[in-house]
């Protein structure tokens, strides 16, 4: 391929403007797997990045995408051969180095997995940073004591893309799942995920004490800020809560008490894991961690439509996960 469709996001002073290219095979950033891009997906951060409202890019120009999925093209790696369907996220994948809106991504081996047996690259991508960074979350709050019996999990940003497929997950797990949304007229989209409850944001009364009555055993936070310290003083005794995001703010108000009088645990999840917890993480997304309701998280987009798509994520006007068709 001489020329390669791109969605490259560029600054001039303060200015950050994002928009379709054609970039060279010779442009592409140094790596060691060269992947024939299928799909990739947008997430908040990426909206953040292409729109400016977020400093997400460390490097201009950079292609957007943190998450793609494809099949290799070429490989210097022991790892991958050709005609391998793989799927490539986290480290500096489109924040840093060239990302997946676009027909060719060229990367270090260890941002890239083989699409385990039994998912598809599109099944890969709907599940994409955000689910596995979701599956991460479950695997590591179960590993610190969380468990069905313990009692309820809650889940907020629960129509988002890590908040769906958290809320898959956990329901076929077990777990009584209550979704706190700001959106409640998708109710009936959660309960399809599993949500045995659903809450609306402006409903969910986590007081301002330092210490509020024990509400839920768990919990998945992509909110940050004032949301996740009501969380904190609301968790019950050996609580987990994984916290993943910071839609809310990243400053947070909190004290000592819900940790040294419960024994409340706050996890940070983050995806930038080496190659042995990301083999481990995606073999769980395709075994026992395997979310049931792909098909209806994601919406099928083509490639030209991605700046619509990121202009509907800032406004709130999203569900689930935005797939690209970038090259099906």
């Amino acid at each position: 391929m001489d020329s390669i469709k791109a969605y490259l996001i560029e600054a001039s002073g303060d200015t950050v403007r994002a928009g379709f290219t054609q970039l060279r095979a010779e442009q592409l950033d140094a790596g060691d797997v060269t992947v024939r891009v299928q799909y990739a997906s947008v997430n908040y951060k990426d909206a953040l990045a292409a729109s400016g409202r977020g400093k997400i890019i460390r490097r201009f120009p950079c292609v957007g995408g943190i998450d793609a999925a494809g099949v290799v093209e070429a490989s210097d790696s022991p790892r991958f051969k050709p005609g391998d369907a793989v799927i490539v996220h986290s480290h500096g994948f489109g924040v840093s180095h060239h990302g997946g809106y676009a027909q060719r991504a060229r990367v270090p081996a260890d941002w890239v997995n083989a699409v385990p047996q039994g998912l598809t690259p599109l099944d890969a991508v709907t599940i994409g940073v955000a689910g596995y960074t979701a599956a991460l979350a479950v695997d590591l709050m179960e590993l610190n004591g969380t468990a069905p019996a313990r009692g309820k999990v809650l889940v907020n940003g629960a129509t988002g893309g890590v908040g769906s497929i958290a809320i898959d997950i956990l329901a076929q797990r077990g777990y009584e799942v209550v979704a706190v949304t700001g959106k409640p007229a998708e109710a009936q989209y959660l309960r399809e995920l599993g949500a045995a409850s659903i809450v609306a944001s402006a409903d969910l009364n986590t007081g301002s004490r330092p210490l509020e009555s024990a509400q839920w055993a768990a919990a998945v936070d992509s909110l940050g800020g004032e949301p996740l310290a009501g969380l904190i003083r609301t968790t019950a005794k050996d609580g987990v809560i994984a916290s993943i995001g910071n839609a809310a703010g990243i400053a947070l108000s909190t004290t000592v008490m819900p940790f040294i009088l419960r024994g409340v645990r706050l996890i940070g999840v983050n995806s930038d894991n080496e190659p042995s917890v990301r083999e481990h993480v995606w073999q769980r997304l395709a075994t026992d961690l395997r979310p049931k309701h792909l098909a209806s998280i994601r919406h099928i987009e083509p490639f030209e439509r991605l700046p619509v798509v990121v202009d509907d994520l800032i406004a709130g006007r999203n569900r689930g996960r935005a797939v690209i068709a970038i090259e099906p």
